[in-house]
């Protein structure tokens, strides 16, 4: 029955609002016919008045059309509505036309038994993604109340996420925040760039150690645009170690004894130099402040060892 301070708002917002749902949920129960307003099917635009009856059946989550794939994943932690994942290289996060299996979502269908659907399928709920080649830590929803909160947390910029990247030559300071709006590349279409009709797009990147012709940089998320890291270092002249999209051959591009070290750390670096390493949030239900770290995996931190002048290379380390 709603009530007299209840009236007002559409019945798609009106459900939403009252069963935490989606309001997109909302709407595809009253097309489906799963929503009476005064025992009539309603519209999603038609607004309740004080008085009115509204009758919902929700039907169980259907199952995943896709398929659960037993693939190793790290489960650094897991509760009733959300676990994170510390991803491997190589791992597309969602099936896509290019990879139909064998993708992060597959993994979770198979280690994860407790989903209570997103949208109403038994499925995760993918808050944010990494790249196929970015290693390092994801948060992944259980739940459509869960889902839902840390999206808005995403929106809101109140979920931290800090990486630590390579980046070829050195940077012009120890500390470079970047205020540069993202798109589409307007010549290469299957590229990012930085653009004047971009979106906003903003990092700020921390040296903490030289290496002869490379830096390890901190990288702060304040947004989180496709590719957001790579083309920001790609912008100030520095891009990844590894990253044949936007700094193929770029070892090349030095002479001298520098030549010869990026040559040796290119070819110990066959991926992107790119692992999410810190991630911070507020858990959706218990409003505990949740902090996870993730060391460099073993490939990165073994090009990394080198660099720093193991096995007779030659580095510096900023103190």
């Amino acid at each position: 029955m709603v009530a007299g301070d209840e009236a007002g708002d559409r019945l798609d917002s009106w459900l939403a609002a009252r069963l935490d749902l989606s309001r997109s949920r909302a709407a595809q129960l009253i097309e489906d016919g799963r929503v009476l307003l005064n025992g009539a099917v309603p519209k999603k635009r038609d607004r309740p008045v004080p008085g009115d009856r509204v009758q919902v059946r929700i039907p169980p989550p259907a199952p995943s059309p896709l398929a659960a794939q037993d693939i190793p994943l790290a489960i650094v932690h897991q509760d009733d509505d959300l676990l994170v994942i510390d991803k491997p290289p190589g791992l597309v996060v969602h099936p896509a036309p290019g990879n139909p299996q064998g993708t992060l979502v597959n993994a979770l269908l198979h280690a994860v038994r407790d989903l209570s659907g997103i949208g109403g399928v038994l499925r995760p709920g993918i808050v944010h993604r990494l790249d196929k080649d970015t290693s390092g830590l994801m948060v992944v929803a259980k739940n459509d109340d869960a889902h839902r909160a840390l999206s808005d947390e995403l929106k809101a910029r109140r979920i931290r996420r800090a990486y630590l990247v390579a980046a070829w030559g050195r940077l012009a300071a120890d500390v470079i925040p970047v205020d540069a709006p993202i798109g589409r590349h307007h010549t290469d279409r299957r590229k990012m760039a930085v653009v004047e009709d971009g979106r906003p797009a903003r990092t700020r990147f921390i040296r903490l150690e030289r290496w002869r012709a490379a830096d390890l940089v901190r990288a702060e998320l304040d947004t989180g645009r496709t590719h957001q890291i790579r083309v920001h270092l790609l912008h100030l002249g520095h891009p990844v170690v590894g990253d044949h999209t936007y700094g193929a051959e770029r070892h090349k591009g030095f002479g001298g004894p520098e030549r010869a070290w990026a040559a040796g750390l290119a070819r110990r670096t066959p991926r992107q130099f790119l692992h999410a390493t810190e991630l911070r949030f507020t858990h959706p239900r218990t409003g505990e402040a949740m902090r996870f770290d993730s060391p460099l995996p073993p490939d990165l931190a073994a090009a990394a060892e080198w660099a720093r002048g193991v096995d007779g290379a030659s580095a510096t380390v900023s103190s």
